[in-house]
C-alpha cells in the first residue's frame, strides 16, 4: 500500500472469549459475541527522548492501566514487522469486563495489533498477530479466539512454546454460553499462583479424556452429549475454590437446563453451555446460586462469534 494512502486512524472490534473450555488448559478458546472496540491513530511524536521508537499515548478519557500492555504490544508488532516505531493515541471502549476471564486482554492487544498492522500497511496476516499476541500472552488459547474467531484448537511448539497454528470450529447461533459474572475481579497472574507445580499422573488422563471428548461434541454438532462432559482435574480444582459460589453457580445452571459448565478462563467468571431456549432460566438460576452466598453477579446470554476481529473503520 502506498504510505500516502494509508489511514491515520482506525477502529478494531475485537471479541471477548472464553478459554480452557473446561480442561482444554492453554490450548481452547472461544470467540463470544461480546465486544471491546480500540481506536488507534497516527500522531506526531513529542519532542526528546520520548518521541523515539513507539510511544503510545492514551486517550484522556482511558485510565492508563493499559499503556505498559500497549507499549508491549507495539514493541513486538514492530519486532515482527520490521517497522519503525511512531507515536500513536489509542482509546478503549466496550462491553468486556475487565479481569473476569472473558479475554479482556486479548481485545487490548489485539485491537492495537490489527490496528498498527493496518496504519503500516498491513505487513503481517491474521496467523502472525495471532502469533505474536500468543507471545505477548504465553498462551494461544484467548489470542486464536480473539483473532480468528469461532471454537479455536490452537497448538504452540513443545520445544519452545511458539505458536504453530489453529483449528478453528464455527458454532451455531443456537448453542448459548451463559457467562455469569460475579463482583469480583480476579487478574491471570494471581489465578496462575495457585496452581501446582505437577499433577497426579491419572488427573492430567482424565483432563486430556475430558477435553478431546468436549473438542470432538463441538466439531461434530451433538451437543447434548455435553451433558457431564467436562471434568477438569488441572486447574478448576485449584482456581474454583477461590470464587465463592462459582461452582453453586455452575451446578445451578446445570440443573436449570444447560449441557455442562466451566471455569470461564482464570475467573471469575464461570460459564454453562445451554441450548437457546433455556438460556433464560440458566442465567436466572446461576445468578440466584451467586445470590444465596451474598455474592451479586450479572449473567451474559451469548452465542459464538465466528468472525474474530473485525476492522469498523
Amino acid at each position: 500500500m502506498n504510505p500516502d494512502n494509508r489511514p491515520q486512524q482506525v477502529t478494531i472490534r475485537v471479541p471477548g472469549s472464553t478459554s480452557n473450555c473446561g480442561a482444554g488448559f492453554d490450548s481452547l478458546g472461544l470467540a463470544l459475541t461480546i465486544y471491546n472496540r480500540v481506536t488507534v491513530r497516527r500522531e506526531t511524536a513529542p519532542a526528546g527522548p520520548a518521541g523515539a521508537g513507539w510511544h503510545p499515548l492514551p486517550a484522556r478519557e482511558n485510565d492508563g492501566r493499559a499503556q505498559d500492555m500497549v507499549a508491549a504490544t507495539a514493541r513486538a508488532f514492530g519486532n515482527l514487522a520490521r517497522v519503525g516505531g511512531f507515536a500513536f493515541s489509542y482509546r478503549i471502549e466496550g462491553e468486556v469486563p475487565p479481569a473476569r476471564g472473558l479475554g479482556s486482554s486479548i481485545t487490548v492487544i489485539g485491537g492495537v495489533l490489527a490496528g498498527l498492522n493496518i496504519l503500516c500497511g498491513e505487513p503481517l496476516t491474521r496467523e502472525q498477530l495471532v502469533a505474536v499476541a500468543s507471545f505477548l500472552e504465553g498462551h494461544p488459547d484467548n489470542a486464536a479466539a480473539g483473532l480468528l474467531g469461532g471454537f479455536c484448537v490452537a497448538r504452540c511448539s513443545p520445544e519452545k512454546n511458539d505458536y504453530v497454528g489453529t483449528v478453528r470450529i464455527p458454532l451455531p447461533n443456537t448453542l448459548r454460553f451463559v457467562v455469569t459474572s460475579p463482583s469480583v475481579e480476579l487478574l491471570t497472574k494471581e489465578s496462575r499462583g495457585v496452581l501446582p507445580a505437577t499433577l497426579p499422573y491419572f488427573d492430567a488422563v482424565k483432563s486430556i479424556n475430558s477435553a478431546a471428548y468436549v473438542v470432538a461434541i463441538l466439531a461434530t454438532g451433538d451437543y447434548a452429549r455435553l451433558r457431564g462432559a467436562v471434568s477438569d482435574f488441572m486447574h478448576e480444582p485449584y482456581r474454583l475454590p477461590k470464587i465463592r459460589g462459582g461452582r453453586e453457580a455452575i451446578a445451578a445452571g446445570v440443573a436449570a437446563g444447560g449441557y455442562t459448565g466451566w471455569l470461564s478462563g482464570s475467573g471469575s467468571s464461570v460459564l454453562c453451555v445451554c441450548d437457546a431456549s433455556v438460556a433464560a432460566a440458566v442465567g436466572a438460576a446461576m445468578v440466584a446460586a451467586f445470590a444465596a452466598v451474598g455474592v451479586p453477579s450479572e449473567a451474559r446470554d451469548l452465542a459464538a462469534d465466528n468472525v474474530g476481529y473485525v476492522v469498523e473503520g
